[in-house]
């Protein structure tokens, strides 16, 4: 049952906020996130490919589901943490181990990607976007995407509520989310295969957190 949440200052080290912990999550996925972008040698990494890639053409207007993605991890856990608890702490382990399994990844088997293009097909306003992204985001840590783990866990932790536990937003959060994924290739931010690894490891979480009727991390 949803549990809307009413935070007391005064009462923030009882029991009754303890999910509040995994907040935490986010500045410790940072700090790492940061370690493995700057500090790890540049000549170590796998390049990820896979004939299917040559395939998919540039898209630019996959910019728009892109930076979405953005808005909706915000969303999302902001939106369960202040109406679900337990909607809140299932989503909550989830990222946990989405990202921190990425990032342990990263760290233990470095990747990157060569698939952007020298030179845009178009010139406009989203391709001069696309442009700052790409020298704002770096194409290595590629493999799994996080872009897939997260926007899978949004569509989750959404859907584990009440008020998205219906027919019509389960729909619609399945289409942001394939269009988010849709977006990695398009942009050419990602392989495919980032992306099929990102669903693998999206789907071993969705068992470990929500697959079981009897499970600790609920």
């Amino acid at each position: 049952m949803s549990k809307r949440l009413h935070i007391d200052l005064r009462r923030i080290r009882e029991p009754e906020y303890a999910h509040l912990k995994l907040l935490l999550l986010w500045p410790i996925y940072l700090i790492v996130f940061c370690i493995t972008e700057r500090l790890l040698p540049r000549n170590n990494f796998h390049i990820m490919h896979h004939p299917l890639d040559d395939q998919i053409p540039f898209c630019e207007i996959f910019l728009l589901a892109y930076v979405f993605w953005y808005l909706y991890m915000v969303g999302s856990i902001l939106y369960t943490l202040l109406t679900d608890q337990r909607a809140f702490r299932r989503q909550g382990w989830f990222m946990i181990l989405t990202f921190g399994t990425a990032s342990l990844i990263y760290l233990l088997y470095p990747t990157c990607q060569q698939l952007r293009p020298e030179v845009f097909p178009r010139n406009n306003l989203l391709t001069r976007i696309v442009g700052l992204l790409y020298r704002v985001d770096t194409p290595t840590n590629v493999c799994p995407s996080l872009h897939v783990c997260g926007a899978i866990g949004c569509a989750l932790g959404l859907c584990d509520t009440k008020r998205f536990h219906t027919p019509f937003w389960i729909l619609m959060n399945l289409i942001v989310t394939g269009l988010i994924i849709l977006s990695t290739v398009f942009l050419k931010q990602h392989s495919v295969v980032d992306v099929f690894w990102g669903m693998m490891l999206s789907l071993a979480a969705y068992l470990l957190v929500y697959g079981h009727h009897k499970n600790p991390l609920k």
